[in-house]
This record gives structure tokens, C-alpha cells and sequence, in this order.
């Protein structure tokens, strides 16, 4: 049984086109950012996977935040709690003060840092918070505050584009400043 298993495992017709690490980097950074490098080489007319590397013709048309009034530039902020009540109580008053339109708590994130000299690591629990661009300053100010932590986390990320009517709504469901 074993040794069938392991020529199945081993068959043509069961391994991956891509290997794992190519799978991982193809989803992380998409196929349009591994074009350019590839094609100027000539790698990627060798690649099994070269028809889905070109450009199509056709433009894809992106939505960009500068393309409506609608839209305010916005930010993906992430900020770390050491627990559920925490996260549950800032998400809460984040939304509640406007501060931004929507907050996601991850549970079960592992962080490992290092803090007054030594490796720590704790579970804490990740909010993902959007919100406007010009709001990250009170944002912040508003994790400083009630937030148990001497030095939270806040890391601010830039939305390039996305839905417009899930970008106009968040611009709808944030105060202007």
C-alpha cells in the first residue's frame, strides 16, 4: 500500500506545474509584478506558466483612489492587542468615533519581538482597521490612549484601489478629520 502511494505521489500526473515557493511568490506579489524581470530576460518564454506572465492588450481597467471625488486616499492600519476584551473594546470606540470605517480582529496572532533586550513572545490579536488617509494621525493618538501597551503597533499601509463603492462607503462612514 505504501509503495502505491508513493508512485501515485511521485506520478507525473499529480505534481504541481509551480513549486510551492513559485505558488507562494505568484499569489503574494500576482503574476503582473513577476512579468517585467522575467520578460526582459527571456525567462519567462521558458516558464510553463509564460502565457498568464504577458499583458493582455485589452487594458485592464484598475480603480484608482485618485479616479473619483468620491473617494478619500485611504490606509490599511494594523495595530496589536494582547487580548480579545481589549481589541473588541478599541475596535468599538475606533468605529464609534469615526475613526475609521471598519475594523477586522484576527484572533490567534503569535508575535515574537524583541523588547528591553530580550526575545519575547506573546498571542495577541491583530485589528486590521481602514480608515481615511488624513485620519492616521488621530487614529493614532486614539490607540496611544487606550491602548495598555507602553509602545503599540501602528503600521499604516496605503490602499492603491480597490471597489469603489466599498471605498466611497468608507470615505461616507469616517469623519473628515
Amino acid at each position: 500500500m505504501a509503495s502505491t502511494l508513493s508512485a501515485i505521489a511521485s506520478s507525473t500526473l499529480i505534481r504541481r506545474k509551480l513549486p510551492i515557493v513559485g505558488a507562494f511568490c505568484v499569489l503574494t506579489f500576482g503574476l503582473s509584478n513577476l512579468s517585467t524581470p522575467f520578460t526582459k530576460t527571456g525567462l519567462a518564454h521558458s516558464l510553463p506558466f509564460a502565457p498568464l506572465l504577458r499583458r493582455r492588450s485589452t487594458s485592464v481597467s484598475r480603480i484608482r483612489m485618485e479616479a473619483s471625488s468620491k473617494i478619500a486616499p485611504s490606509i490599511v492600519v494594523y495595530v496589536t492587542v494582547p487580548n480579545k476584551e481589549l481589541g473588541k473594546k478599541l475596535a468599538g470606540s475606533i468605529v464609534k468615533e469615526k475613526l475609521a470605517a471598519c475594523v477586522n480582529r484576527v484572533p490567534g496572532v503569535e508575535s515574537v519581538y524583541e523588547w528591553q533586550g530580550e526575545v519575547q513572545t506573546d498571542s495577541e490579536e491583530l485589528l486590521i482597521i481602514k480608515t481615511r488617509e488624513s485620519l492616521l494621525e488621530a487614529l493614532t493618538e486614539h490607540v496611544k490612549a487606550n491602548h495598555e501597551y507602553d509602545v503599540p503597533e501602528v503600521i499604516a499601509m496605503p490602499i492603491v484601489g480597490g471597489s469603489p463603492q466599498y471605498l466611497e462607503w468608507l470615505k461616507n462612514s469616517t469623519r473628515d478629520k
